[in-house]
């Protein structure tokens, strides 16, 4: 992959690691292609069912190198590169966000990307492109509007001052704090939790939960019952209420 991103599978997990500690694991156009790399090898055949995405050192990513941006020759070349935030979000496996250290800029919106969020105590997560004279452009506003509201977001995005992970939990924008020693073993646990449930079900979840943020009150219902309706009738369903009956543990196969 790249030296600064490593992608790992253990028991239908995979790690997805920013490693570029020095660098409080700022993203090069090489690490976005990295992860486009790692994000396509998830989401092929049944070898992982959950993700987690996490940094090392005291960063879980700072956001783009701001060196590399003047490496782009034109704001159009600039606006059509490999944008790793909307890479992220073509992931089609549940996601965490194990965030070990300060998330700032695009490091934000790619934890916001995620579908959970946990967090390192002491860390900060902030949006600071307004200092810079910009605003983010990978989903920033979008995405922490619909988890902390508009009115703590302009605060965010207007100000460009960052919060604790302790006011990100009073907030809601993510849903656990532990220690970074226990942290990514905790986002284990989770994700190995949903990997072990049926993959279908998990995956028709997701794009239900993405779709109940873009509808309508009783579209969604609709939308979500359809939804239902598709994984009743698979093999892992009926895999589901056998195992129930027999007071056994299921065995899903993706079918």
């Amino acid at each position: 992959m790249s030296e600064h991103l490593t992608f790992e599978i253990r028991d239908r997990v995979g790690f997805i690691t920013f490693d570029r500690p020095d660098k409080l694991n700022a993203m090069t156009p090489e690490m976005a292609v990295a992860l486009r790399e790692a994000v396509a090898r998830c989401n092929e055949g049944d070898a992982v069912r959950a993700v987690v995405l996490t940094g090392r050192g005291r960063a879980f990513c700072a956001g783009s190198d701001i060196g590399e941006l003047a490496s782009y020759a034109t704001p159009w070349e600039f606006r059509n590169r490999v944008e790793y935030c909307e890479v992220l979000r073509g992931l089609r496996r549940p996601s965490i966000a194990a965030i070990n250290g300060h998330a700032f800029g695009g490091g934000l919106e790619m934890a916001l990307s995620c579908d959970i969020r946990i967090a390192a105590p002491g860390a900060k997560l902030g949006a600071p492109e307004i200092k810079l004279g910009w605003i983010g452009g990978g989903g920033m506003t979008a995405l922490l509007s619909r988890s902390i509201g508009p009115s703590n977001t302009a605060l965010m995005v207007m100000t460009g001052d960052p919060v604790t992970t302790e006011q990100a939990l009073a907030w809601g924008l993510v849903s656990e704090l532990h220690s970074k020693d226990a942290l990514v073993n905790r986002a284990a646990e989770i994700a190995t939790t949903i990997a072990s449930r049926a993959p279908i079900a998990a995956e028709t979840a997701l794009t239900n939960l993405k779709a109940a943020a873009n509808m309508p009150l009783e579209q969604a219902i609709a939308y979500e019952r359809d939804l239902q309706a598709i994984c009743f009738a698979t093999a892992d369903a009926a895999e589901g209420r056998s195992a129930f009956a027999e007071k056994r543990e299921p065995a899903f196969r993706r079918k």
